[in-house]
């Protein structure tokens, strides 16, 4: 069976070209980019923590797979597990985009609860997307393991208003001021090296803060 990407296909189109003339006009990112936006996902403390970290990343970003199984574990046991910041992952799809886009929208009918496990999950198999296995394949697989039948996978990746909405969050990023995956903020102030080491830099010198 095809890839039923017909109405995204053209949807992603549609954003690929607002994301290269919005770029263009893309100023500095600003502490805009630290307040709670619609469609936020997160981990660790709550809303209103001292410290956010927001992570803008995509699910077929190499970069953004190397940081999700080097970094992400050691940062998420130092302050995500201990509630000391707040973990915001922002979707900003990357090329192919029809692939990360049908990737996000599946993580999030799978629920909260599944969200993250499975932008993990399709993170660790972009040896099989970009090695020859159909993405689809790859994707219903992990759809199917996150509880998701294949109608209910073909209909989460073809809902034009989640669509939508996944437009304007990657228009939002875009007004951020970012331009490239991963990219990190702590309250708000873009860090460019994404190690843990400059990442604790921030985050230590936010927490101890008056």
């Amino acid at each position: 069976m095809p890839f039923k990407y017909a109405s995204m296909s053209r949807r992603a189109a549609v954003t690929g070209a607002a994301l290269a003339a919005m770029t263009l006009l893309a100023g500095c990112s600003g502490n805009g980019a630290a307040a709670p936006a619609e469609g936020d996902m997160a981990l660790g403390a709550p809303e209103g923590a001292k410290v956010t970290v927001v992570e803008y990343a995509s699910v077929t970003c190499g970069h953004c797979a190397a940081w999700q199984n080097q970094v992400y574990p050691e940062f998420k046991a130092k302050y995500v597990d201990t509630n000391k910041v707040r973990y915001v992952f922002r979707e900003f799809p990357t090329d192919p985009a029809p692939v990360a886009i049908a990737g996000f929208l599946m993580a999030r009918c799978a629920g909260p609860d599944k969200y993250f496990p499975v932008i993990h999950e399709i993170m660790a198999s972009q040896s099989e997307i970009f090695g020859g296995v159909p993405p689809r394949t790859v994707l219903l697989r992990i759809a199917n393991g996150a509880g998701l039948t294949e109608q209910q996978f073909q209909d989460c990746v073809t809902d034009e208003d989640a669509i939508k909405a996944m437009d304007a969050r990657i228009k939002a990023g875009i007004s951020a001021g970012v331009t490239g995956t991963p990219w990190f903020m702590v309250n708000g102030e873009h860090v460019a090296d994404s190690s843990l080491a400059s990442l604790s830099e921030k985050i230590d010198a936010a927490l101890a803060a008056s």
